[in-house]
């Protein structure tokens, strides 16, 4: 039987749970076992968990489904549980070194007890000072184990259940479970120290509470609130069965109590506060203790209003404290002062129900997951308007018949102003205001290797570049929706861009093609493109590199087909930040930089050759050859920072010198058995959702409304079947 069972709740936050696991098994002190509870074997979290289960057999992932909340998954946890003591660690928290061989030192002091409670650190999501609001709640406690009548202040309900050890055996013979609902830990903490016999701390931090962004759940607008209250029924109730005396009910009254005056009084309580307050005035009355008084000050005359029933004067002492004046948010301003008129007056005008507007790569043209779900719009949501931006010198690449709008003109600001819909791969300018009503879909514009958003704060080189973390986030808070193609990329954009929008898993639209494309579009692609019927094209696609000023090739690409065999051709494809082409190169090397398609350049090639591109995962769709050049590797991933390990699951043969690299194309292995076990495996981790069908569910979900149940199910990816590649396309005369 281990010492410990440490069960960590994953739904929501599968972008950190890595760390909570890594903190734990990172213990000095071994006695554990660690049971992730994830919402299904297919869920992001889970694929994390399982990583961790193939590392150290003391993991142990159970499932549980998501309507079963926080509670449900703590139960679960709590059923598959063998160990002497029960701790919860939330799947964005950590346990701080050593914090496991404290606690048994702790207990083999105290012996046996039912709880102990310990000390826990809250730090800020970004700036601010780390806090311990467990301290003061355990000062005055007695130094060993007691009973609870000892210190009838110490409730537990202020407390997080994460913030204590339980006995196993204890909430047994308890029969203690998490109460359905929010506000779980209230009616938890307050069962279980009602039933306690036994109770000790620990005046030590052993968990690092990492805030979310978002700020807790809890604390969120909704109906939810009244959960609470259903909470302190509960606790109420069972300390009435029980005859608890009144030295113990009074704290337990009061404190409960002053949640739900904080929650009566609170913004976030946005319906039903008339409801709320008489509810709890009810409640308030039936379980009074006897000879109980109010607190003095401000407090006191809320509990007598509550005590009384007077919702009028409670809401009139409410907006008194609140004051009548709120902080007007500041229009942001584009340049110019007639643009900025011009902006504000569109502003006050009514949204269009039916104007949707597009931009993609900051206006570098028509391209991208907005140019594909633009054209699926066309076809399921004809009814829509749609108007795509680019920048005046861009305004050529825009098909015939595509509305478009250059950037920082009035037609530009007027559209921003008044689209309901709102899609882009990257963000709308500063000026841009999100409006009440209006849809902001973010399609990103690929699968994360390299570090993202706020991730990247602790790159000194990439952090210089970014500009302000807190202006980015300021977009980010604009997003309704995020899309993401695999369930990496949705754990990266969760820690990368915290925010509220919704995560859509449908794929990226703009690989829809590479399950659509025929032989004859590949075969008119190349001919477009200049490769040589019966030619070998090699796509090389190096990612930019922030400690570098401008475009190095990295490889010297007529050397590399000289070597490599007499029939490769090269497509050379730079990072977009070097998109205008004209490099000079000729003969075998083809610079497709400039060509308005990525995936029209993709689907030429039979072969891809990268770095650390994020083309590689939308390349490894088509089940091409990959091959990855990494010359620079741990240069790269020192000052850019990685999400993932690349050497450990790259999807093909990993060179490191011009030879090596020649070499695979000369001996055929690039395309091996080998090669392919290599790509199946990168494409199992990162071609979920890719399946051709993604540009219709974006527009279903997002244009049309369309619930998540009535979209199209993602294809297998056993199922699929890429477009061609040239070797098997036959040639046309």
């Amino acid at each position: 039987m281990p010492r410990f069972s440490i069960i960590v709740p994953s739904h929501g936050v599968a972008g950190r749970l890595g760390q909570a696991l890594d903190s734990v098994l990172a213990q000095s002190f071994g006695d554990f076992e660690l049971i992730p509870v994830c919402d299904a074997p297919d869920s992001p979290a889970a694929e994390v968990a399982a990583r961790h289960a193939e590392r150290d057999s003391r993991v142990a992932p159970v499932h549980a489904p998501p309507p079963e909340g926080l509670a449900g998954a703590r139960n679960a946890g709590m059923r598959a549980a063998t160990g002497t003591y029960l701790l919860f660690l939330d799947g964005d928290d950590v346990l701080v070194p050593g914090a496991l061989g404290a606690l048994d030192a702790r207990l083999a002091e105290t012996g046996q007890v039912d709880v102990l409670h310990f000390e826990h650190e809250r730090v800020p999501w970004w700036e601010g000072e780390t806090t311990n609001p467990a301290a003061p709640l355990l000062a005055n406690t007695p130094d060993g184990a007691f009973a609870p009548e000892r210190a009838p202040h110490h409730t537990g309900v202020r407390l997080p259940a994460w913030s204590a050890a339980w006995r196993r055996a204890f909430a047994a013979e308890q029969c203690l479970a998490f109460p359905r609902g929010h506000f779980t830990d209230v009616g938890w903490a307050g069962l279980a120290m009602l039933g306690a016999e036994r109770v000790a701390v620990l005046r030590a931090v052993v968990v690092r509470h990492q805030a979310r962004r978002q700020g807790s759940r809890l604390n969120l607008p909704g109906g939810h609130h009244a959960d609470l209250l259903d909470q302190v029924e509960l606790v109420l109730s069972r300390a009435a069965d029980l005859e608890v005396p009144p030295a113990r009910t009074g704290p337990l009254f009061e404190q409960l109590f002053a949640t739900v005056l904080k929650t009566a009084a609170h913004r976030r309580l946005t319906t039903g506060r008339r409801a709320f307050f008489r509810r709890a005035s009810a409640l308030y009355r039936r379980h009074h203790p006897a000879g109980y008084r109010p607190p003095g000050g401000s407090p006191g005359v809320q509990h007598r209003l509550l005590a009384a029933g007077s919702y009028p004067a409670f809401a009139a002492l409410r907006a008194a404290r609140r004051g009548v004046s709120r902080a007007v948010a500041a229009v942001p301003r584009p340049r110019g002062l007639r643009t900025r008129l011009w902006y504000r007056a569109q502003l006050r005008r009514p949204l269009d129900a039916n104007l949707a507007v597009y931009c993609a790569y900051w206006g570098r043209g028509y391209t991208c997951n907005p140019a594909a779900i633009h054209a699926k719009a066309r076809e399921l949501a004809p009814h829509i308007r749609s108007v795509f931006l680019v920048e005046a010198d861009q305004a050529h690449t825009v098909p015939e018949g595509v509305e478009y709008a250059v950037i920082g003109s009035h037609r530009y600001w007027e559209v921003l102003a008044r689209a309901k819909y709102l899609v882009n791969n990257a963000n709308f300018a500063e000026g841009v205001v999100k409006r009440p009503g209006s849809v902001h879909l973010q399609t990103q514009h690929g699968t994360p290797l390299k570090t993202m958003g706020v991730d990247q704060s602790t790159y000194p080189v990439v952090a210089a570049t970014t500009g302000s973390f807190g202006k980015l986030l300021g977009r980010v808070d604009r997003w309704d929706y995020n899309l993401s193609s695999n369930p990496h990329s949705t754990r990266v954009w969760e820690r990368a861009f915290p925010g509220t929008y919704e995560q859509l898993e449908y794929g990226y639209p703009r690989n829809d093609v590479y399950l659509t494309a025929t032989a004859d579009d590949v075969a008119r692609i190349r001919a477009e493109l200049g490769v040589p019927e019966g030619a070998r094209a090699v796509l090389y696609a190096p990612t930019h590199r922030d400690h570098h000023t401008g475009f190095e090739p990295g490889l010297d690409l007529e050397a590399f087909c000289a070597a490599a065999g007499e029939d490769v051709v090269v497509l050379l494809r730079a990072h977009y930040f070097y998109d205008r082409g004209g490099r000079g190169y000729g003969g075998r090397v083809v610079d497709v930089t400039a060509h308005r398609s990525s995936e029209d350049v993709c689907l030429a090639a039979d072969a891809l050759i990268t770095d650390y591109s994020s083309i590689m995962f939308d390349y490894a769709v088509l089940d091409r050859p990959i091959v990855v050049y990494a010359d620079d590797w741990d240069v790269y991933r020192e000052t850019r920072g990685v999400c993932f390990d690349l050497m450990d699951g790259p999807p093909g043969p990993v060179a490191r010198t011009p030879d090596e690299l020649a070499r695979v194309f000369r001996d055929g292995s690039y395309a091996g058995a080998e090669s392919a076990a290599l790509r199946a495996r990168f494409r199992e981790r990162f071609c979920a959702f890719d399946d051709g069908r993604a540009a219709e569910r974006v527009v279903r979900r997002v244009l049309l409304g369309e619930p998540p149940e009535a979209l199209p199910p993602v294809i297998p990816l056993a199922e699929r079947v890429p477009a061609p590649a040239a070797a098997t396309t036959p040639v046309r005369s």
